[in-house]
């Protein structure tokens, strides 16, 4: 049989060839009892132990991708406990069970005009569908007792094809086993495709039905950069397909095709990203989260604990820098040993530094020690950047905090060195004063996710308004172009981090922006590297002056799509 192509849409620049393995969680639910032989208060009872139970697992889930994976890709987990706490959708359930349903079919029914109206919207929110459904299937499993296929023990070299996949399925698989992924469903947005991008996995989303005709066993190539499924490649389509995933890497610093330096860096959630990061040919580290280390515990980690670990991630990079964000902790991303009161809308409320001149000074303080401490042991050159600042007088607070510690060690006798200090760019307030920030910091970082939510005024956790959602967005980009000219009035360093800066399309409108360094998942900083060198920084900023022009995100899309 010779080889065909089937064609979805690629998330990831790796290739990979392996063997099929299905995978379906579909749960067979007998035909439901008579409505007259429910017990309906029963049936209410088994849901809401079920939701309670599938709490449980989803916080269980969201720890171990946090630590695994980062911290932001574990967010994922929180929109899921949203979902579980819908009125909208549970009271839909519980209509359907006082109508004489079981519970799972209950569930299955109510969970569907939901699904419907967010397949209906289109676009990223039609994506979106997928994490509803992983709610429904998990309360569903758990009501019939189903059991479930454990993804971090599939065979080395499994291609794994699947309908579907959703984030707690994609956070179980083993990159060094699993060569590869596709599913009929899903697009480059979906969670699925965002944790293939983190840990490196290649894969292809959105195939279609013409996916369901490939049999298990059967070899087959996913090429994640071109966006399609081989099967039965040749030998000569195998290995071009094994030399793909052998990306060139430039472990070397690169610049652009007329000279101007732009460093590429990776973000970390835990140390064990770090070696990753270097093995993609990372530049330095230009977000390590520090969540990690207070997950998952009775108590906060001490001072030595975080002493030694951020000299580890300083010694990971011992000529380049690595920048660390101080605990960013509150609204969506709680920890069980800190206090905090429930806000109606957490994004606004206590979270970042606010907390940490707050409720957590003394966190923010035995956290500014063991960093002070870090930086006169590691190799590397440690920078520090306060979450989510919106006022001067924060940072000048914060400033204070770093003084009176560096103080204190000095009186104590114990060496220390004064990192860089900067702020993650994350709030319209702190692109206003940006130029006031700037005369008291060495550099800026925009935080494209939060930044994009707070100019939009749209949640990223709210899926009704996930396509306000948009980094692109004419908004955004210019809240960022008067970040970047705040920051080099003010002759500072500025940095992106997130997803838009690890997205390779978008390399030249970020350069012609002005950034100096560009921050992502390993995975991509390859790809990115090899786009850097090919740009030019006036047709760069012929680009970004289109966009910024532009009123919509189609005329910003439009620019790009003319510019390749």
């Amino acid at each position: 049989m010779s080889e065909r192509t089937l064609s979805g849409t690629g998330v990831t620049p790796l290739s990979g060839v392996g063997t099929v393995v299905w995978y379906d969680q579909d749960v067979e639910l007998d035909e439901p009892h008579a409505p007259e032989d429910v017990d309906t208060a029963a049936e209410q009872a088994r849901f809401e132990n079920a939701v309670a139970t599938a709490r449980e697992e989803l916080q269980t889930e969201r720890e171990r991708t946090a630590e695994k994976v980062g911290e932001s890709e574990a967010e994922i987990f929180d929109a899921h406990l949203q979902f579980l706490n819908d009125p909208q959708i549970t009271d839909a359930v519980e209509e359907s069970i006082d109508e004489g349903l079981p519970a799972e079919h209950a569930t299955r029914e109510g969970f569907q005009q939901g699904i419907e109206q967010l397949a209906a919207a289109g676009g990223r929110m039609a994506e979106r569908t997928d994490d509803l459904r992983d709610i429904r299937d998990r309360l569903v499993r758990i009501l019939a007792d189903a059991e479930r296929i454990d993804l971090s023990a599939l065979p080395e070299g499994t291609v794994l094809l699947a309908e579907m996949l959703t984030p707690s399925d994609t956070a179980q698989l083993d990159p060094e086993t699993v060569a590869g992924f596709a599913t009929a469903e899903g697009g480059r947005t979906s969670h699925a495709a965002i944790f293939a991008r983190s840990i490196g996995i290649p894969a292809v989303v959105g195939v279609g039905d013409d996916l369901l005709g490939v049999e298990a066993d059967e070899t087959v190539v996913v090429d994640g950069e071109a966006g399609d499924v081989i099967v039965d490649p040749s030998a000569e389509t195998r290995e071009r397909a094994s030399e793909r995933r052998d990306v060139e890497i430039r472990s070397d610093r690169v610049e652009t095709a007329d000279g101007k330096e732009i460093e590429v860096a990776a973000n970390v959630g835990t140390l064990a990203e770090l070696e990753g990061a270097v093995a993609q040919g990372a530049d330095a580290i230009g977000l390590f989260r520090t969540e990690f280390l207070f997950l998952d515990r009775e108590a906060p980690p001490d001072e030595d604990e975080q002493v030694d670990t951020y000299v580890e991630a300083l010694d990971a990079f011992p000529e380049g820098r690595v920048v660390v964000r101080t605990l960013d902790v509150g609204g969506d991303k709680p920890i069980p040993y800190i206090e905090a009161d429930e806000e109606d809308n957490p994004f606004l409320g206590m979270r970042g530094i606010r907390r940490s001149l707050g409720p957590d000074a003394e966190l923010f303080e035995t956290q500014i020690r063991a960093l002070l401490r870090a930086g006169a042991v590691g190799d590397g050159d440690l920078a520090v950047m306060f979450p989510l600042v919106a006022t001067v007088g924060e940072v000048e607070q914060a400033l204070d905090v770093v003084e009176d510690v560096a103080g204190d060690l000095e009186s104590e006798g114990v060496d220390y060195a004064m990192p860089e200090l900067g702020v993650m760019i994350e709030t319209p307030a702190a692109v206003f004063v940006g130029d006031a920030l700037a005369e008291r910091l060495d550099f800026f970082s925009i935080g494209t996710n939060d930044l994009a939510q707070y100019v939009m005024a749209a949640s990223r956790q709210n899926e009704h308004v996930a396509d306000l959602h948009d980094p692109s967005d004419p908004a955004v980009l210019r809240a960022i172009d008067r970040a970047v000219e705040a920051a080099h009035d003010g002759d500072i360093w500025i940095g992106m981090c997130g997803e838009m800066a690890g997205d390779p399309d978008l390399t030249e409108l970020l350069i012609g922006l002005g950034l100096d360094e560009l921050s992502m998942s390993a995975v991509t900083i390859p790809d990115v590297k090899a786009n850097v060198v090919d740009v030019s920084t006036a047709d760069a900023r012929t680009l970004a002056e289109t966009a910024l022009r532009a009123a919509t995100k189609d005329e910003v899309r439009a620019a790009l799509s003319e510019d390749t």
